[in-house]
C-alpha cells in the first residue's frame, strides 16, 4: 500500500479518531467535489482490502477454529464425566455422614432413655396434653394409657383433584397415631384448632410428592379410598416430617411384633443329653473345617474396602477382578460361617456395582459416542453373569439414541433428501449396533433373538419418521418410488452381517404403498376420463421437427419401438392426442409401480393396471360404436390398433419381466380386445 493509504489507515485505527471531526476538517480542506470523490475511492479500498485481509485470515483459521470446536465438544464430554463423578462422591459421603449421625443419635437416645425413662416419657405426655388442651373436642385422646407427642407443625391442606388450597391445618403426631385439627378462625380463650381427623399409624402410608413450582414441599396421606395433600413450610420441615412418620411407625410396629413375641406360650424347655458317642468327633470336624478356610489374607480382609474404592472411583474392571479373584479362591472351599458373612459384604458391593452400571446403559446417561460408548459397562455385567439385563440395558439405550438421532434431524424442503439423510443415520446406527452386539455378545447366543426383536421395533419407528414425511406429505408417486428404494438399498446393506430385515421393512410400508398406487390410479383414471370427454380424434400436430423427435425418443426410451410407423411427414403423427397422452402416462405409472414392488401388492398393481387399460379400451370402443364418418372410424381403427398391438404388449412384457410371474389380467383384457376389422359394408366393430 502507498504512503498516503498507510497514513489513511492510522488515522481510521486510532483510538481517539472522531469521524464528524474528521468529516468537518475534509470539507473545509477539498476543492470541490473531485478531491471527496478522491477520498472517498481511497477509503473504500482500503474496505475492500481489509474485507480481503479479513477473508484470508478467516480461511488461513478454519482448520484452527474446527480444532477449537472438537476441543470444546471434548472438554464438555470431560465435565460431563468429571461432574457425576462429584456428584457421586458427594452422595457416598452424604450417605457415610448420615450413617454416622444416626448411629450417634441412636446412642445417645438410648443412654437418655436409660438415665431418665420415667422423666421423659412423662414429660411427652405432659406436651401432649398441654397441647390438646388447645383442641377443641380433643379431651379425649389422652384417654389412651402411654400414648404422647412425637412431632407437631402448622400444614397446609390441599385439594387432591385440583390442587387448590382448602384449608391450614395443624398436624400432632403421637406414638400410635396422627392427628389431624383445623385452625380455628374465631377463637375461644385457649381454643386454637379444631378436631378434625384422627389416622391410627397402621392405617395410612405417607408419599412423596415430586415438586412441580409452584406446587412444592409437598407430601400424601394414603387412606384406603381416599387420600390428603399437604403442604409443608419448606423442604426442610418437608423432609423432618417424612422421616419422623417412617420412624414412627416402624417403631410402633416393632413395639407390637415384641409383644407379640412375648405373648406366645413358652413349654419349658429340658436339656438334652446326648447319647450319641460321635456328637464330640462331629464338632471336632467343624472346628477343623473353620481353620481351614484361610480367610485371613490381607486382600480379603481389605477386600469389601477395596470394592468400595473401586466402584468410588470408577473403576469397574478392578472391582469385578476383586471379584472374580475371591471367587476363584473360594470356588473349592466349604461353605462356612465366616465365609457366608464374607459373602454377605460382597453380595452388598456387587449390588452397589451392578446399579452403577446399570446407570452408565441408562438412556439418561448421553448418548454420544455410538454403541462403543457402552461396551464397558456391558462387558462388566456379562463378567458378573447378568448377561440377559445387560442385554435389555444396551438395545434400550441404543433405542433411545436412535429415537434422539431421528428426532434431532432437520427435516429438509426437499423430500428425497431427508429420507436420504434419514436412511443413512437409522442404518448406519443400526449397522454399527448389530456390529457392537456381536462383539460385546459373542459368547451368549441366547441374546440375539432379543437382539432381532429390537431390531424389527427399531425398523418400526423408522417407517413411522419415513411414512410421515413421504405418504402422508402427499408427495408424487415418482418421489415416493425413489424414497422406497433408497430405503430397500440401505436395508439390503444390513445382510452382509447376516442381519435380513428387508421382509420387515416391506411389510410395514405395504398399506402406504398400497394406499399411494390406489390414490395415483385414481387421479390416471380421473385425468383420462376428462381427456376422453374432450376427445375429437385428430391427428397430433406437433409443429417442430424438434417436438417429433423428442416424442420418438420419449416412446422408444418406454419401449414403443414401433412408434415410428405412426408417425408421418411434416411433424404430423398419425395418433391422437388423448391416446398418446394415456401411453405416456400409463407407462409411467407402471415404471414407478414397479419401484415399489412388493409380493403382498401383486394383485394391487395388476387390478390397478386393469382398471387404468379399460377406460382407454372401452372409450375406443365407444368411440367406434357411434362414430359415423369413415374417416374418422379409420383414424379410430388405427389408434385402437396401436393401443391393442403395442402399448398392451409392452406393459404385459415389462411387468413380466420386473416381477418375474404372469399377468394374467392383462394378457386376458388383451385377449377380450382383439384387433378391429372392418365389414363387407364399410362399418367397422370391435370384435
Amino acid at each position: 500500500m502507498s504512503e498516503p493509504g498507510n497514513r489513511l489507515r492510522r488515522l481510521l485505527e486510532s483510538p481517539n479518531f472522531d469521524p464528524q471531526n474528521y468529516v468537518k476538517q475534509l470539507s473545509q480542506q477539498s476543492d470541490g467535489d473531485r478531491d471527496l470523490q478522491e477520498h472517498r475511492q481511497k477509503i473504500q479500498n482500503l474496505a475492500d482490502e481489509t474485507a480481503q485481509n479479513l477473508k484470508k485470515n478467516v480461511y488461513k483459521n478454519y482448520r484452527q477454529f474446527i480444532e477449537t470446536a472438537k476441543e470444546i465438544s471434548y472438554l464438555e464430554s470431560e465435565m460431563y464425566q468429571l461432574s457425576h463423578i462429584l456428584t457421586e462422591q458427594k452422595g457416598i459421603m452424604e450417605s457415610i455422614t448420615q450413617a454416622l449421625l444416626s448411629t450417634d443419635k441412636d446412642e445417645t437416645s438410648k443412654e437418655m432413655q436409660a438415665a431418665f425413662p420415667k422423666e421423659s416419657e412423662e414429660l411427652k405426655q405432659r406436651s401432649l396434653t398441654s397441647l390438646l388442651e388447645k383442641v377443641e373436642g380433643g379431651k379425649t385422646i389422652m384417654d389412651t394409657p402411654g400414648r404422647h407427642l412425637v412431632y407437631n407443625g402448622d400444614l397446609v391442606e390441599f385439594d387432591v383433584d385440583n390442587m387448590s388450597p382448602v384449608q391450614k391445618v395443624h398436624a400432632f403426631l403421637m406414638n400410635d397415631c396422627l392427628l389431624i385439627a383445623n385452625w380455628l378462625a374465631n377463637r375461644r380463650g385457649a381454643v386454637k384448632y379444631k378436631y378434625n381427623a384422627l389416622y391410627d399409624l397402621e392405617s395410612f402410608a405417607v408419599v412423596n410428592v415430586k415438586d412441580n413450582p409452584p406446587m412444592k414441599d409437598m407430601f400424601k396421606i394414603l387412606m384406603f379410598p381416599d387420600s390428603r395433600i399437604f403442604q409443608a413450610e419448606n423442604s426442610k420441615i418437608k423432609k423432618e416430617w417424612l422421616e419422623i412418620l417412617d420412624e414412627t411407625k416402624k417403631n410402633k410396629a416393632n413395639k407390637e411384633r415384641g409383644k407379640k413375641e412375648e405373648e406366645k406360650p413358652t413349654s419349658p424347655v429340658r436339656a438334652e443329653v446326648s447319647t450319641n458317642p460321635f456328637d464330640q468327633d462331629d464338632d471336632d470336624e467343624q472346628a477343623e473345617v473353620d481353620e481351614s478356610v484361610d480367610l485371613g489374607l490381607e486382600w480379603i480382609q481389605e477386600l469389601p474396602e477395596d470394592l468400595d474404592v473401586c466402584i468410588a472411583q470408577r473403576d469397574f474392571e478392578g472391582a469385578v477382578d476383586l471379584l472374580d479373584k475371591l471367587n476363584e479362591y473360594l470356588k473349592e472351599q466349604p461353605l462356612t460361617p465366616k465365609v457366608k458373612e464374607l459373602r454377605a459384604k460382597v453380595d452388598e458391593r456387587v449390588r452397589q456395582l451392578t446399579d452403577v452400571l446399570v446407570f452408565e446403559l441408562s438412556p439418561d446417561r448421553s448418548l454420544r459416542g455410538g454403541p462403543q460408548a457402552t461396551r464397558r459397562a456391558v462387558s462388566q455385567l456379562i463378567r458378573l453373569g447378568q448377561s440377559t439385563k445387560a442385554c435389555d440395558l444396551f438395545l434400550k439405550n441404543r433405542a433411545a439414541a436412535v429415537q434422539t438421532a431421528i428426532r434431532q434431524l432437520r427435516i429438509e424442503g426437499a423430500t428425497l433428501l431427508y429420507i436420504h439423510k434419514l436412511c443413512n443415520i437409522f442404518f448406519t446406527g443400526l449397522l454399527e449396533t448389530a456390529k457392537e452386539f456381536q462383539m460385546d455378545f459373542a459368547g451368549n447366543t441366547g441374546c440375539y433373538s432379543a437382539f432381532v426383536v429390537w431390531s424389527c421395533s427399531a425398523v418400526k419407528m423408522f417407517v413411522d419418521a419415513f411414512s410421515k414425511q413421504v405418504f402422508d406429505s402427499k408427495e408424487s408417486l415418482s418421489t415416493a418410488s425413489e424414497c422406497v428404494k433408497v430405503a430397500k438399498e440401505h436395508c439390503q446393506q444390513l445382510t452382509d452381517i447376516g442381519l435380513d430385515l428387508t421382509f420387515t421393512l416391506e411389510s410395514l410400508l405395504v398399506k402406504d404403498v398400497k394406499a399411494a398406487l390406489l390414490s395415483y390410479k385414481d387421479i390416471i383414471v380421473e385425468a383420462s376420463k376428462h381427456r376422453n370427454s374432450e376427445e375429437m380424434w385428430r391427428r397430433m400436430n406437433l409443429m417442430t421437427p424438434e417436438a417429433l423427435a423428442k416424442l420418438k425418443d420419449e416412446m422408444r426410451s418406454s419401449g414403443i419401438s414401433t412408434f415410428d410407423t405412426y408417425t408421418g411427414a411434416d411433424c404430423w403423427v398419425n395418433l391422437s392426442y388423448t391416446l398418446v397422452a394415456f401411453t405416456k402416462q400409463l407407462l409411467s405409472f407402471l415404471d414407478e409401480a414397479l419401484k415399489l414392488y412388493f409380493p403382498e401388492l401383486h394383485t394391487v398393481l395388476l387390478e390397478s393396471l386393469r382398471e387404468i387399460v379399460l377406460v382407454a379400451v372401452q372409450h375406443v370402443d365407444y368411440s367406434l360404436r357411434c362414430e359415423q364418418d369413415p374417416e374418422k372410424k379409420a383414424f379410430v381403427v388405427l389408434n385402437a390398433a396401436f393401443l391393442h398391438d403395442c402399448v398392451l404388449p409392452e406393459v404385459e412384457r415389462r411387468f413380466e419381466e420386473a416381477v418375474g410371474k404372469p399377468a394374467k389380467q392383462l394378457r386376458e383384457l388383451r385377449k377380450s380386445t382383439r384387433p378391429v376389422r372392418v365389414n363387407p359394408d364399410s362399418t367397422m366393430s370391435l370384435v
